[in-house]
C-alpha cells in the first residue's frame, strides 16, 4: 500500500485545517463523551469532565513536549532552549502528556477533595479513545512510522521516501482499539476495586507501547547500542505502577 496523504484537511488563505489537529480534537471530545456516560451511568458528578478539562489539556500539551525535547532530542533542546516554546514545529512524546494528564488530575482532585485513584479510574477507558485517534493523526502526518519490511502489510510512506515499512502507528492505535474494548467490557468489575482500572490500562497500554517498538526505528540520536529503546525505557515504571496497583490491598 502506498500513502500519501496531505496533512492539511484543507486551506484557506493562510488558515489550514490539519488532520492531526481535527482528530486530536476528535481525542479529546470522544473522550469527555464517554468519560460523562461512565459516570453518569455509575451515578457519579457528570460536571468534573468540564473541570478535568484545561487542567489535563495543558497538562497533555506541557508534558509531552518537555518529555520529546529532553528525552528524544536533549542535546539540541538543552542548546537552543526557547525552541522548545515552539510547540507548532512538532515534537510530542506521549509519556510526557501521560505525565502531565496525571499532574492535571492530581490539581483537580486536590481542589475537589477527592482520591486520585477514584478520577484515574474513570479517565482509563476516556484516554485510550484520545490515544487511538492521535495515532491515527501521526497516519495522517506519515510520522511515527516503523522499520522497513518485506510483509504483505507494509506500507510505503510516499512523503517519506519509497521504502516499505511496518505502520507502526496503526499497530499502536489497533492495540489501544482492542484494549479499550476489553476494558469496556470488564469495566464494571474493575472499577469496584480502587485502581484496578487504572492500573489495567496502564499495564495495557506501556506493553503494547513496548512491543511496538520493536518495529521502530530508535528516535533519539544520542543512545547507544542498548537493548531498550528510549520509549521502552520510558515504559517500564509505568508497567510497574500499574502491576502495584493490582498487587496491593484491595480498596474498595
Amino acid at each position: 500500500m502506498t500513502w500519501n496523504i496531505d496533512p492539511i484537511l484543507f486551506q484557506f488563505g493562510s488558515i489550514s485545517l490539519h488532520w492531526y489537529g481535527l482528530l486530536f480534537a476528535c481525542g479529546i471530545w470522544g473522550g469527555a463523551a464517554l468519560l460523562k456516560r461512565m459516570l453518569g451511568e455509575s451515578q457519579q458528578n457528570v460536571g468534573l469532565v468540564d473541570e478535568l478539562f484545561f487542567p489535563v489539556f495543558i497538562g497533555i500539551i506541557v508534558g509531552a513536549r518537555l518529555m520529546h525535547c529532553l528525552a528524544y532530542e536533549p542535546d539540541f533542546y538543552l542548546s537552543h532552549p526557547l525552541e522548545i516554546l515552539y510547540i507548532w514545529k512538532g515534537g510530542l512524546a506521549s509519556h510526557g502528556g501521560g505525565l502531565g494528564a496525571i499532574l492535571g488530575v492530581m490539581w483537580v482532585a486536590k481542589r475537589n477533595k477527592l482520591n486520585l485513584m477514584y478520577l484515574l479510574d474513570y479517565l482509563a477507558l476516556p484516554t485510550l479513545v484520545f490515544a487511538v485517534c492521535v495515532r491515527l493523526g501521526n497516519l495522517m502526518n506519515s510520522e511515527i512510522y516503523g522499520k522497513v519490511t518485506e510483509g504483505p502489510w507494509s506500507v510505503i510512506f510516499q512523503r517519506v521516501d519509497m521504502l516499505p515499512r511496518h505502520p507502526a502507528q496503526l499497530y499502536e492505535a489497533m492495540g489501544y482499539l482492542l484494549l479499550a474494548l476489553v476494558l469496556w467490557q470488564l469495566r464494571r468489575g474493575l472499577l469496584a476495586v480502587q485502581g484496578r482500572l487504572f492500573g489495567a490500562f496502564l499495564v495495557g497500554v506501556f506493553v503494547i507501547r513496548m512491543l511496538v517498538e520493536l518495529v521502530k526505528p530508535e528516535q533519539a540520536s544520542y543512545i547507544p547500542s542498548l537493548p531498550l529503546t528510549v520509549g521502552q525505557i520510558l515504559s517500564v515504571p509505568f508497567i510497574l505502577v500499574g502491576i502495584w496497583l493490582w498487587l496491593r490491598p484491595a480498596r474498595r
